[in-house]
């Protein structure tokens, strides 16, 4: 936490300046976008945070309110189909399965150009008893800054196979 809270004084400062109304310099612009990927990559350790917990309430902090979610055939429309589908049908989220879920950082791909970004991971999920992967899922998704956090807007989920 206390992290964060360095990072948000050190952009504050910088981005803030003397107060002139100059384009930002390309200093101001670099550091913006470091922030922006790192605020896009917490989205990816909330979801892994979320599922291992099977805490529905902390996967739906990540979504904007009009989300799309494709899993294979079927769309979810807005919040409330996305959060039945978590609820009812994804894997890590069923009682019976104690999985931990993660992703490899090489596996991540994270994009942003202003207020839109893209967010690519896969999402390895291990059971907890046996330590073996028990199911791999990657989710590709589009990204946006709403009123100043960044939420996913659409994601598909499809599966991927791991290779040796």
């Amino acid at each position: 936490m206390q992290r964060i809270a360095a990072v948000g004084l050190v952009l504050v400062v910088l981005l803030t300046g003397c107060g002139s109304s100059k384009k930002p310099s390309a200093q101001s612009q670099a550091v913006q976008k470091e922030a922006d990927y790192y605020e896009i990559d917490q989205l990816e350790k909330t979801w892994h945070r979320a599922s291992s917990r099977q805490n529905v309430d902390l996967m739906m902090t990540i979504w904007a309110p009009g989300a799309t979610f494709s899993v294979g055939p079927d769309t979810y429309n807005g919040k409330a189909q996305i959060r039945a589908f978590f609820m009812h049908k994804a894997g890590p989220f069923k009682p019976k399965h104690q999985w931990v879920s993660e992703t490899p950082a090489y596996k991540i791909r994270i994009t942003a150009n202003g207020d839109k970004g893209t967010l690519y991971f896969e999402c390895h999920y291990a059971d907890v008893k046996t330590g073996k992967v028990v199911n791999t899922v990657a989710a590709d998704q589009n990204v946006q800054k709403i009123n100043g956090k960044w939420l996913i807007t659409s994601s598909a989920a499809s599966p991927v196979t791991l290779t040796r």
